[in-house]
């Protein structure tokens, strides 16, 4: 079955599948190739009313930086729904294009390393543990690797729309 960004986890597990945490999270490649847009670029939208490539960074990371936190009450056992979030409301209070793209990166590339040093500490039984994400079951590894799932779809975006 094909999912759709509208599956949520499931389209983003796609992106992931087959990789381990420990490659998934280490993605050197991803900070090595958003070093190569320049701060000019940085400002493009690809249509009106689209996020600039600044507030897709900006908003990766704060995707990110929220799903830990979900990933890690999790694994603590705490018996809660992995709830979504309103992703446009965050990113219209943010202040992504007033910083520079290094900063943004900078700050991407610290909850990264964060993320690592989380997932470094998790058990096998811990990775297997099931919580309730938009009405389906998920564990937590699979919940986990969403993330880096997410990250790659947005940057496959930023590819594709605004730097062809």
């Amino acid at each position: 079955m094909k999912y759709t960004p509208e599956d949520d986890f499931s389209y983003y597990y796609e992106w992931a599948n087959g990789d381990s945490l420990s490659t998934l999270f280490d993605t050197t490649a991803t900070f090595t190739f958003l070093r190569t847009i320049n701060e000019e670029k940085a400002t493009y939208r690809y249509q009106p009313n689209k996020w600039s490539i600044k507030q897709v960074i900006g908003h990766i990371t704060d995707h990110e930086r929220i799903k830990m936190f979900r990933a890690f009450r999790l694994s603590r056992n705490e018996d809660i729904q992995l709830w979504g979030y309103d992703q446009n409301f965050l990113t219209d209070n943010s202040r992504f294009d007033e910083l520079t793209l290094e900063l943004l990166i900078t700050d991407f590339y610290n909850v990264r390393k964060s993320s690592l040093s989380f997932i470094e500490t998790l058990s096998e039984s811990q990775l297997t543990k099931t919580g309730l994400a938009q009405q389906r079951q998920i564990t937590l590894i699979d919940f986990i690797k969403s993330i880096v799932g997410h990250e790659r779809h947005h940057l496959d975006i930023i590819k594709g729309r605004y730097l062809k």
